[in-house]
């Protein structure tokens, strides 16, 4: 039982750290995983249940702005706009994950494709980064429904394990005109939705999976995520401020790199390849 639960800590360290920086939570917890012997079906609900910790901590850091959203809705122009924004960009993964979710699951939950999915990922990173930006949104007050059906488009490469949810819909900002800032927020509120529905879905999907013996694993897990996807989300923000995206491309290309060295040498044989 305390390995299990040492497993579950440093699970949940590390789906904080990775959920909302650009280098995949779900490609480095298919791998850590896969280190611990962690990834069997009751590990693969457990990462899915660890992430609600991840976004109750952007829930916990954008508190204040969140709650005026809400208190706002049906009557303030900006936040019913807002939520609109969300919706518009939450659709078009949630649509697709539901058709093809299980396909997924099945051929790209695997160290190779992750391993292919970071350095693709870290490619695309490095061309983005040496574009001259434009920006012609400065807030995420500032995003209109054709940035965020945009982003909610590109968010669905990150249905890919190994592409990075919050890597797809970031830069894919910085694309579209959206500030460092503006950009960078937009996917920490994004993750919301989109992270709330898929963690409910996968529950219920798996309830048969949980029962009252499992809590401490579950609570340790929920608690490690949570306090390090704040120390994350706030090293990030003040990152951005004087940064960009192409030290997350190094190390997406380098472990990508390493992860099919060790696999085609022998010198690691992963148990889901």
């Amino acid at each position: 039982m305390e390995l299990l639960l040492i497993k579950a800590f440093i699970l949940g360290i590390v789906e904080g750290l990775t959920e909302f920086l650009p280098i995949s939570s779900t490609g480095h917890l298919i791998l850590v995983g896969d280190l611990l012997d962690f990834n069997n079906e009751k590990g693969m609900i457990f990462t899915i249940v660890i992430q609600l910790g991840a976004i109750l901590a952007i829930c916990w850091e954008y508190r204040t702005k969140i709650n005026n959203i809400l208190i706002g809705i049906g009557s303030k122009t900006n936040s019913n706009q807002f939520i609109l924004n969300l919706f518009i960009a939450f659709l078009p993964a949630a649509i697709l994950g539901l058709m093809f979710i299980n396909i997924i699951k099945q051929y790209l939950f695997h160290p190779i494709p992750v391993a292919i999915a970071l350095i693709v990922g870290g490619i695309i990173i490095l061309w983005a980064e040496q574009r001259k930006q434009i920006v012609d949104v400065a807030s995420i007050e500032d995003i209109n429904w054709k940035h965020a059906l945009k982003i909610g488009l590109v968010q669905c490469f990150a249905l890919i394990p190994g592409t990075s949810r919050s890597g797809a819909t970031i830069i894919g900002g910085l694309l579209f005109g959206l500030s460092r800032k503006a950009a960078t927020e937009f996917s920490f509120f994004l993750a919301i939705p989109i992270m709330f529905a898929a963690t409910f879905y996968d529950v219920i999907k798996h309830r048969e999976l949980l029962n009252i013996d499992d809590l401490g694993i579950f609570s340790i897990g929920f608690i490690a995520s949570f306090a390090s996807a704040l120390l994350a989300v706030r090293g990030l923000l003040r990152f951005i401020s004087n940064h960009n995206f192409t030290v997350f491309a190094w190390y997406r290309i380098i472990f990508g790199l390493i992860i099919l060295f060790s696999t085609y040498s022998g010198i690691m044989i992963w148990s889901t390849s």
